[in-house]
């Protein structure tokens, strides 16, 4: 499999590091190998491709990054990262870390590394890992392709999971990948909540590339949070691959207030009286680009989607949104919902937004609408009027903006953290 690839830095150090570890874990061998081959035939995309044409990448897969690299890091290391009330498990440039982390597994809902899942439940992981995200992608191949490790969850029929489970990704290294990857499998009835997070603790040039599978059962319900409040030095890709069936509940909330080079893929599949959730808020600043790109498909008839996506931009930050809706020609009575909308804090902030619907069936509910503008002039006229300092009105009136955002997240102490880092990243003290 030794293929080198001319002005692919970072291809020919995946395919390296993939051959070098084929072997590690035996049970995973067919399914990397496939990964392998499908990503070694591939590209990464370009400007040239229509789902990248505003995020350039060239920089970055040309970049020479170290695969692996062991370092210790401490509990103190990571304090500042932990959530009050949270489980969490523990990665560190890709290896589980079991002093740091701390969670519960039992019976019913059983949580450990993928390494010890594929131990003790090799069949249940293998029926799941790599049958959801689609390996001809280029970030997803060579995520599969070089899994070894990641978080799994197994919520069993009608168990409840009160407690959230992060998965926490620590990162420390100069010009290092870390390929975080999640696998959270529900059966019929149960009800889970987990988090995603990266804490990038020192390092130069990092690249996060994170793939989350989600299998959630018929009548079963997840929330699932992508908290990426990152270093400005720090590329992040990600996917998150939904499956639902019948009467299932999926809730994806992604928070994005840094990093250098940010992009989200989100994919949901429903089933038939589902309920689809999408809700996302980036606030960034620099030179930081973010670029959220959903899909939700509509199979099957009577099922429910409604996505809101919020930014707020300043300095020389870009954003770019581009949400697909798809309502198949046997999904009658579907009900879809999607809403992006933009507030400019500075001239050279900059925002391309593309709401899609595709819509075969002829008796549905569907709507899509994007907004772009700066802060609207009246209500802080108003505020001013009443005494209230400028800094204080602007803080006021973006905080309400990301408000019926953050409010959807359902865990108070989540939910306390999102509008700490809010208010951070804002400068404003409103907490």
């Amino acid at each position: 499999m030794s293929i080198v690839i001319e002005n692919a830095a970072l291809k020919n150090n995946a395919l390296s590091y993939i051959e070098d570890t084929i072997e590690k874990v035996p049970a995973l061998v067919q399914l990397r190998t496939e990964a392998a081959e499908t990503f070694a035939s591939s590209d990464f995309p370009s400007i040239q491709h229509e789902e990248w044409k505003y995020t350039n990448i060239k920089k970055l897969v040309s970049n020479t990054y170290s695969f692996s690299n062991d370092v210790n890091v401490s509990a103190a290391d990571i304090q500042d990262y932990l959530i009050e009330g949270t489980d969490v498990m523990v990665f560190v440039n890709g290896v589980y870390n079991a002093s740091l982390s701390s969670f519960t597994s039992t019976d019913k809902v059983i949580v450990a590394p993928l390494s010890e899942a594929i131990e003790k439940h090799e069949d249940l992981v293998l029926a799941h890992l790599g049958k959801y995200a689609d390996n001809s992608l280029p970030f997803v191949g060579v995520n599969t392709a070089s899994v070894v490790e990641g978080g799994f969850v197994y919520a069993k029929r009608n168990a409840l999971s009160e407690t959230p489970l992060m998965f926490l990704n620590v990162v420390s290294g100069d010009n290092i990948v870390v390929q975080p990857r999640v696998l959270a499998v529900l059966e019929e009835g149960a009800q889970a909540s987990i988090i995603e997070r990266n804490a990038v603790i020192k390092g130069e040039s990092v690249l996060v590339n994170s793939v989350a599978e989600v299998n959630v059962a018929e009548r079963a319900n997840l929330s699932h949070l992508k908290l990426q409040d990152e270093v400005e030095n720090t590329s992040l890709v990600t996917l998150s691959e939904a499956q639902q069936a019948d009467n299932s509940v999926y809730h994806n909330i992604t928070i994005t207030t840094g990093g250098h080079i940010v992009r989200n893929n989100l994919n949901i599949a429903l089933g038939e009286h589902c309920e689809g959730l999408m809700t996302g808020l980036y606030l960034v600043k620099g030179k930081t680009l973010v670029d959220n790109h959903t899909m939700v498909d509509h199979k099957m008839p009577n099922s429910y989607s409604n996505e809101l996506y919020k930014g707020i931009l300043s300095e020389k930050s870009k954003g770019v949104f581009n949400g697909k809706i798809f309502v198949r020609e046997d999904a009658q009575k579907t009900n879809a919902f999607q809403s992006n909308k933009n507030i400019l804090l500075s001239q050279d902030a900059v925002v391309d937004t593309k709401p899609q619907l595709e819509i075969w069936a002829d008796d549905v509910s569907c709507s899509h609408g994007c907004t772009v503008g700066a802060l609207d002039e009246e209500p802080m006229f108003y505020l001013r009027a009443r005494g209230i300092p400028e800094d204080k009105a602007r803080g006021l009136l973006i905080y309400a903006f990301a408000g019926d955002v953050i409010e959807k997240i359902s865990n108070d102490n989540v939910r306390a953290l999102v509008e700490k880092i809010v208010a951070t990243e804002m400068g404003y003290d409103l907490i």
